[in-house]
């Protein structure tokens, strides 16, 4: 059995799940709607105030779905009830980011500003206190995209490991190397 396929999703008050005859699962709650198709080995139903996910058979394929789609309706279920945060850290001296609308733009270090087009379904916003590192700050109700638009934004400048500087996520640990050692 698969320990996170069998575990029910409680639905918190204000959401709803519907599942259409092509097996295509729709979450709706307070901060959006989302939607998912969902594999025909895979049978979702809504009993009472829970969401089960079951498998038809013990095939290895039918496992593997079990646990992802189960996990993937727990996502959908938390983001259109509380949403999706994370911030991010430009440390370096000198780096700037601007929200514009949907456009975040961003000064890293390059001869040239970054424009990077955020999509509708992700609101950014930026802060830049004095003598603090600006913090991109991302919100939206799908964890998948959110989790991409940060991979895309931190591919821009990762962070390296001698000094520290690039895009990191706040409270995130880096591997420091030392720099070169005086020969003797």
């Amino acid at each position: 059995m698969s320990r996170i396929g069998i575990l029910p999703i409680d639905l918190p008050s204000g959401v709803t799940v519907t599942i259409s005859e092509t097996n295509e699962v729709k979450v709706k709650g307070p901060k959006g709607e989302i939607s998912q198709l969902v594999d025909t080995d895979i049978k979702v139903e809504v009993k009472e105030n829970q969401v089960i996910v079951e498998r038809s058979n013990e095939e290895k394929r039918q496992k593997s779905l079990h646990g992802l789609y189960r996990s993937l309706i727990h996502n959908m279920v938390i983001g259109v009830s509380e949403g999706f945060t994370l911030k991010q850290e430009l440390v370096g001296v000198g780096y700037r980011a601007e929200a514009k609308g949907q456009v975040l733009e961003l000064s890293l270090g390059f001869s040239h500003d970054i424009h990077f087009q955020i999509p509708d379904e992700v609101k950014v916003e930026a802060v830049q206190e004095r003598r603090a590192n600006p913090i991109v700050t991302l919100t939206s109700v799908n964890k998948q995209l959110i989790g991409e638009v940060a991979a895309k934004i931190r591919s821009l400048r990762p962070p390296e490991p001698y000094k520290g500087k690039g895009i990191k996520f706040v409270g995130e640990e880096l591997r420091r190397k030392a720099g070169k050692s005086a020969s003797v």
